[in-house]
């Protein structure tokens, strides 16, 4: 007799992510009717040592599409996992990884495996009865992270308009989730408003933040500052920066380009730069601060900054157990950054996350961009861990967002595996009506900031 929650069926398909690239979605049935679905997400900037995910290459769509990785769900992966159980994940992965057998899963694709790996997540949570952060990580899981949301665009996010990829805001201050998503909102719409009063709004980055027309770097996070101060709110005590500065993208050898300002600086020459923003800006985390090359100079950082800032290693670790030991070891960072598809399972991702979590003090975040999947959101939930710039009763982690109005998974709900706001269970992106109400405003917003004089209802 065939266990009820074993794997009877796997398909996968090409759907589009929001940048209009081909991804990856899989769906995974169980024999008792239970059915999980999963994209798979991709950064527009990517670490050297991370798991392969696998493009067509050719003129179609850039060298972009999924075919071969849809192909590769379809066949010899699906045939592989059948009868499989759907809820040991870690067997499931083993099989995912051995069936590959390259180290960065080059052969049949790190998105190919991962989708099967989260839609089988999916599924077991779906046939257990629970949603899928309560499955991950049992009773305890009832924390939200603290989103990190970003308001200005730069680096790979806007053709390199600035050298820095993320001017992001978190919310120390904020009291819920809902509330940290209220007053990113208003800090969103009087950034649109002061760069549309200095002439200079001209439109978004591809991540949704605005378009970074400045003629410094420093010039980005002067407005941001402006923009949370007249957004009604302390900063630094209420709402807070962050920054992805991802240095790998303009640095190499420990020498960085800054294109925008049209200089170059040494290791150190970054560090100290950096560290007279931390001393004049309100910054609470700061991601990437130097290249995945220079674990030398991104402990140097990490010492100088102390405990006031948020260190996280990024294209540094690419949410490698491995990475992180040895940057903890040198003592480069103070948090780590999860990204499933840095490393082709669920499994791989999570023991990032353990080793974070036995005395390195690296606490842990997750990101998801790229569609409107709720599910890593339930990911993070379903982890306990310790997090700084939160407030315990409220948040764990940080989670990493484009800017608010980027889709369903906007709303507070994305991250609260449907209890509030967020996409139903069927995966429909449906929204509660409070929730397509602020997501509406947020769209009005955007436009009427397009058209000189318009009401902005």
């Amino acid at each position: 007799m065939t266990p009820s929650r074993a794997i009877r069926s796997v398909h996968a398909r090409r759907v589009w992510d929001s940048r209009g690239r081909p991804t990856v979605e899989a769906e995974v049935r169980l024999h008792d009717g239970a059915t999980g679905r999963a994209i798979v997400p991709a950064g527009a900037s990517k670490g050297r040592r991370e798991a392969l995910e696998l493009r067509d290459g050719g003129d179609r769509f850039g060298g972009l599409d999924v075919q071969r990785a849809v192909d590769h769900v379809n066949g010899e992966i699906a045939r592989a996992v059948l009868g499989l159980a759907g809820d040991d994940q870690a067997g499931l992965d083993a099989r995912l990884i051995a069936l590959d057998g390259t180290a960065n899963k080059r052969r049949l694709g790190a998105n190919a495996l991962l989708a099967v790996s989260m839609a089988a997540a999916h599924a077991a949570a779906a046939s257990h009865g629970v949603p899928l952060h309560r499955y991950l990580g049992g009773a305890e899981a009832t924390l939200l992270p603290l989103p990190q949301i970003q308001i200005f665009g730069g680096g790979a996010h806007a053709g390199r308009r600035v050298d820095i990829q993320d001017f992001m805001v978190l919310c120390p201050g904020a009291g819920s989730f809902a509330q940290a998503l209220e007053w990113t909102a208003e800090v969103y719409r009087h950034a649109g408003l002061l760069m549309q009063s200095r002439g200079a709004l001209s439109g978004v980055a591809d991540e949704g933040g605005w378009w970074p027309a400045f003629d410094t770097n420093e010039e980005a996070l002067e407005a941001l500052v402006a923009a949370i101060e007249r957004a009604g709110f302390v900063p630094g005590e209420q709402v807070a920066i962050a920054l992805d500065i991802a240095a790998s993208d303009f640095g190499r050898g420990g020498r960085y380009t800054l294109g925008l300002e049209r200089r170059e600086l040494d290791s150190d020459g970054l560090v100290e730069l950096l560290l007279r923003w931390c001393e004049r800006f309100p910054i609470a985390s700061i991601e990437d601060p130097l290249a995945e090359d220079d674990i030398v100079g991104f402990a140097r950082f990490t010492r100088a900054v102390g405990g006031r800032v948020q260190v996280v290693g990024d294209d540094l670790l690419v949410s490698s157990a491995d990475l992180l030991r040895e940057a903890a070891a040198a003592g480069a960072g103070n948090a780590v950054l999860l990204k499933p598809n840095q490393r082709g399972t669920l499994t791989e991702t999570r023991q990032c996350w353990d080793a974070g979590l036995r005395g390195h003090r690296l606490g842990p975040l997750r990101r998801n961009r790229g569609h409107d999947d709720r599910r890593p959101g339930d990911r993070l939930a379903g982890r306990p861990a310790e997090g700084r710039f939160v407030r315990p009763r409220r948040a764990h982690g940080e989670v990493e967002r484009g800017a608010a109005h980027r889709g369903a998974a906007g709303c507070a709900g994305a991250f609260c595996g449907g209890r509030c706001a967020g996409p139903d269970r069927r995966g429909t992106g449906a929204l509660t009506r409070s929730a397509a109400r602020r997501l509406r405003r947020l769209k009005r917003l955007q436009r009427c900031f397009r058209r000189p004089g318009a009401a902005c209802a």
